[in-house]
């Protein structure tokens, strides 16, 4: 079970994704933190009607979950969290606005397609197929 977990390889590449996976994320984490939870919180459960919990995890992935992932603290397992969260996203909110983002601010704040969001899930479906690589706690682990 631990080498499931935490098995990786010396891989660069699985480091860059992670690190910046990671930061990426985490901005946007405490961005809802310190810029307004209550806001986030509101169109959650206001909106689009969905349980309070879901922004308390959604916060945490992004928060916490980052910070694992910068680290590479069982990289597969939050990689995968992120993935499924990422999902979420797209299927509550993003897929009826279509692929694009607002590039061109025609649509409101918060309108948005999902292409950044398959980027995220690619970056995530590379961490959980190879792991943290060098440089993360999870080859600390498995030596």
């Amino acid at each position: 079970m631990k080498n499931l977990i935490f098995k990786t390889n010396d891989n660069l590449a699985s480091t860059v994704l992670r690190i910046t996976l990671g930061l990426v994320i985490f901005l946007h984490g405490i961005g809802k933190l310190g810029g307004g939870f209550g806001t986030f919180l509101d169109y959650l459960t206001g909106y689009l009607n969905l349980p309070a919990i879901l922004a308390y995890l959604t916060v945490l992935i992004e928060t916490l979950g980052s910070l694992l992932l910068i680290f590479g603290v069982a990289t597969r397992i939050n990689a995968g969290i992120m993935f499924g969260l990422f999902i979420g996203m797209i299927v509550t909110v993003h897929a009826q606005f279509g692929f694009m983002m607002n590039w061109f601010g025609r649509m409101q704040a918060g309108q948005e397609g999902y292409e950044y969001h398959l980027l995220v899930l690619a970056m995530c479906g590379a961490l959980v197929a190879l792991g943290g690589g060098r440089f993360s706690v999870d080859k600390m682990i498995v030596k």
